[in-house]
C-alpha cells in the first residue's frame, strides 16, 4: 500500500491538472503494486527551500509496505520517479528530492483494523 506525498513551492495553477492521477499510475508501475491500493498527496504553494534557494522545487515522499526497503531497490524507483517528476512538473533533477520510507503492515489502518490481518 505505497502512499505518495509531494510538495512542491510552485502554485497550483503551474501544476498539470492530472498530476495526482500520474503520480498514482506511475507509482504503481515503478513499485510494482496495483493502482486501487496507492494513496497521492499533492500539495502545492508551500514556502520551501532546497539546496538552499526558494527557486522552484519539490519533495517527494514515497512509503509502502516491503518495497522501499534498501539501497538497491531505491536507486532504482529513485531514477524513475525523477524521470516522472522533471517531466511532470518541469523542474531539473537538482531541485526535486525523494524520500523513501518503508512500513511494516502494523502501521497501516484499514478497514477497522490493520494491513497485517487484511
Amino acid at each position: 500500500m505505497p502512499f505518495l506525498e509531494l510538495d512542491t513551492n510552485m502554485p497550483a495553477g503551474r501544476l498539470p491538472p492530472a498530476l495526482a492521477q500520474e503520480l498514482c499510475a506511475a507509482a504503481a508501475d515503478i513499485l510494482g503494486k496495483p493502482a486501487e491500493r496507492v494513496s497521492v498527496t499533492v500539495r502545492s504553494g508551500l514556502p520551501m527551500v532546497v539546496a538552499g534557494s526558494a527557486e522552484p522545487c519539490a519533495q517527494l515522499l514515497v512509503s509502502s509496505i516491503g518495497v522501499v526497503g534498501s539501497a538497491e531497490q531505491n536507486q532504482r524507483h529513485s531514477a524513475r520517479f525523477f524521470d516522472v517528476l522533471t517531466a511532470q512538473l518541469g523542474l531539473g533533477p537538482e531541485r526535486i528530492v525523494i524520500r523513501f520510507y518503508p512500513l511494516e503492515p502494523w502501521q497501516i489502518g484499514k478497514n477497522r483494523t490493520v494491513m497485517t490481518f487484511l
